[in-house]
């Protein structure tokens, strides 16, 4: 697993090279091809684990949502954050999520969980650990993911141009926190869980904050609005 070897939008792989040929990184790979030589499910696809860098290159980026791992259950996972393939049940979270953009933008909630039509504008779904067991939640927590993601926010948060960070819940929250405030806009509300979401994600308008400061530094807003069919 090289910047080399991965699929990753160009700038992305120059920007992440020096993590890619890290020791951890190469500990990490050792890691993943142990389980799966053990027997072991790992999700997403090995193809899909830097989906949300591939869809969303480093010069694209104009809000981050952070997440923290990939959906454990079968057909789930696809690599971005709060995503599910299309033909799957949306999650409690994400739709969630959908209510709290119709309260906002008057946008109707979505009948599927791919938010790819998302990251193609430039929204980087980035959970903090691009990997987990099949059925066991938070099962490749400290394993390497989150220094090699930590990076990635880093990258982002030293682009000139002006970004958006929802930091939904504690902990992106507190992944997040070096983020410089005073060129982005960082946004933090309650984590859109059915745990959580009526302590402060309900009401946040996030949403329409995000496009707001996008128009106010002349970037194009996103469209929020998911196609009928995925």
């Amino acid at each position: 697993m090289t910047a080399e070897t991965v699929r990753l939008a160009k700038s992305w792989r120059e920007a992440l090279a020096p993590e890619f040929d890290a020791p951890y990184m190469r500990a990490l790979k050792d890691f993943l091809i142990a389980s799966k030589n053990s027997g072991k499910v790992i999700f997403p696809k090995g193809g899909e684990y830097f989906r949300a860098l591939d869809l969303t290159p480093l010069e694209s980026v104009k809000v981050v949502i952070l997440g923290q791992d990939p959906y454990h259950g079968d057909g789930q996972a696809h690599g971005l954050c709060f995503s599910v393939r299309p033909g799957v049940r949306i999650p409690p979270s994400l739709a969630n999520i959908y209510k709290e953009i119709q309260a906002d933008l008057g946008i109707p909630p979505a009948r599927h969980g791919f938010l790819e039509h998302w990251a193609k504008q430039g929204v980087l779904l980035l959970n903090s650990v691009l990997t987990v067991e099949r059925a066991c939640a938070a099962s490749h927590q400290g394993k390497g993911w989150e220094r090699f993601t930590d990076a990635i926010i880093a990258r982002v948060n030293a682009q000139e141009r002006p970004v958006v960070f929802m930091l939904w819940g504690a902990y992106a929250q507190r992944k997040a926190a070096f983020v410089d405030s005073s060129k982005h806009l960082v946004l933090k509300a309650a984590h859109p869980s059915p745990l959580s979401a009526h302590n402060g994600f309900f009401g946040c308008r996030h949403f329409s904050k995000a496009n707001e400061f996008l128009v106010k530094n002349g970037l194009t807003p996103i469209d929020w609005q998911l196609p009928e069919k995925p």
